[in-house]
C-alpha cells in the first residue's frame, strides 16, 4: 500500500503542481537513522516529502488522526504512528527511538500543527532529546508553497545537523536546540548554537 500510494500521489502532484527541489546533495547517502524535520503549514506536507524522498518515512502523526478507525487502520500501514501533543507521550518517544534504532527514517513536524506564523516558543524540546538519544542526523526540510493547484512547490533541503551525543543537556538546552532546529528550517540564523 506504502509503494502503491506514494506512485498514486507522485502522479497527482506531477499532474497539478509544479514541484521544485533545492539542494537534493544535502540529504546524507547512507542507509542509517535519520530525522526528518519540516516546517508544518498543510496536509499535504507529509505527502509532498513522503513522495519525493527514496527511503521510507514513519510519521509522527497527531492522535486526532486515529479517532476514526478506518483511517486509523491505513495510516499505521503506512507507518504512521500516534503522538498526544498535549502531553509527555512516552509510547511515541519509544515508537521514535526504535524506529531510529532500527536504521530507519523518522518523520517529525516539530511545530506540532500547521502553522501559518513559527512561534519559537512553542517548540518542544522533544525533537533533540530523540536526536541525542540515537545518535542521528536530522535533515531540516522547508516547504514553501500554498498549495494552490498548478503553482509552484518548492522544497529545500537545508544542511544535516548532528547533536553532540556525549554532551551533557538540560531541558531548557534541548529546547533551545529545537528551537534551533526550525530557525535552520526556515533559513534563519541560529541563537543558541549550542550543537
Amino acid at each position: 500500500m506504502y509503494r502503491f500510494l506514494k506512485f498514486l500521489f507522485a502522479i497527482i502532484f506531477k499532474i497539478f503542481y509544479r514541484i521544485e527541489l533545492y539542494n537534493k546533495d544535502n540529504i546524507p547517502n547512507h542507509n542509517k537513522n535519520l530525522i526528518i524535520c519540516g516546517n508544518h503549514s498543510s496536509n499535504l506536507d507529509p505527502i509532498i516529502l513522503t513522495v519525493y524522498f527514496d527511503r521510507p518515512i514513519y510519521w509522527m502523526g497527531k492522535k486526532e488522526l486515529f479517532e476514526n478507525k478506518i483511517l486509523g487502520k491505513i495510516l499505521q500501514q503506512l507507518g504512521v504512528f500516534p503522538v498526544d501533543r498535549n502531553h509527555n507521550d512516552l509510547r511515541a518517544i519509544k515508537t521514535s527511538l526504535k524506529i531510529l534504532k532500527d536504521n530507519k527514517v523518522l518523520g517529525i513536524f516539530p511545530e506540532g500543527t500547521r502553522v501559518k506564523e513559527i512561534n519559537y516558543d512553542e517548540i518542544k524540546a522533544g525533537i533533540a532529546l530523540i536526536a541525542q538519544k540515537t545518535n542521528s542526523e536530522i535533515l531540516p526540510v522547508y516547504i514553501d508553497s500554498d498549495f494552490k493547484l498548478f503553482k509552484k512547490i518548492k522544497i529545500y533541503y537545508r544542511k544535516p545537523i548532528k547533536i553532540d551525543k556525549e554532551k551533557k543537556y538540560n531541558n531548557t538546552e534541548l529546547m533551545q536546540i529545537s528551537q534551533d532546529i526550525m530557525r535552520t528550517i526556515y533559513g534563519e540564523e541560529i541563537k543558541w548554537k549550542l550543537y
